[in-house]
């Protein structure tokens, strides 16, 4: 089954909280039959099933702090496995966040297809979670945590996209305008991989 993941087209798709990462990845799904497979979903999803590593996994998330590599991975590699044969390629939403994520995903899974990076600046991304933070009842939705969750985003991706730039995989897409312009720049690159 492992195996079946090698043939399958693999999009990360990095943008820091509150740049649009989550809505464009719906409209590829959409457009294109792709999984939509967001890290930060396993992990909330994991947390609410009020498992002993759920627990240990809202613990650290409370904080602000990044949870550990092997449980990340684990938990994306099974949900791949699981759609393998449905499925016509996966969007990894948020993914990797640092270097080593990428190095392991390569080892134990395969190596990626393209990688779109979803570039807002600080103050449209800081706007856009406080105006989430209203409705989404997410704790980590609120102004000293975003703060720290954008300084740790922007210390941890930096080398990650500077390694993919390095392979020319890197479409990076200025995430400033509305969703059907970010949408145009996204199926560009898609369109050259398909």
């Amino acid at each position: 089954m492992a195996e079946k993941l090698k043939q399958c087209k693999i999009i990360f798709v990095v943008g820091g909280p509150g740049s649009g990462k989550g809505t464009q990845c719906e409209k590829i799904v959409a457009k294109y039959g792709y999984t939509h497979l967001s890290t930060g979903d396993l992990l909330r999803e994991e947390v609410h099933s009020g498992s002993e590593r759920g627990k240990k996994l809202a613990a650290i998330m409370e904080k602000g702090e990044l949870v550990p590599l092997d449980t990340v991975l684990d938990m994306l590699k099974d949900a791949m496995v699981a759609k393998a044969d449905v499925s016509k390629g996966f969007l990894i939403d948020g993914y990797p966040r640092e270097v080593k994520q990428g190095v392991e995903f390569e080892k134990k899974i395969t190596a990626p297809t393209l990688l779109l990076y979803i570039d807002a600046g600080s103050e449209t991304m800081v706007k856009r979670l406080l105006k989430r933070g209203e409705t989404s009842g997410r704790a980590d939705d609120n102004e000293e945590t975003i703060k720290k969750r954008l300084e740790t985003y922007y210390k941890a991706t930096e080398p990650v996209i500077a390694m993919y730039e390095g392979r020319g995989i890197v479409r990076k897409i200025n995430a400033e305008g509305n969703v059907d312009s970010v949408f145009a720049q996204v199926c560009k690159a898609v369109d050259a991989i398909n």
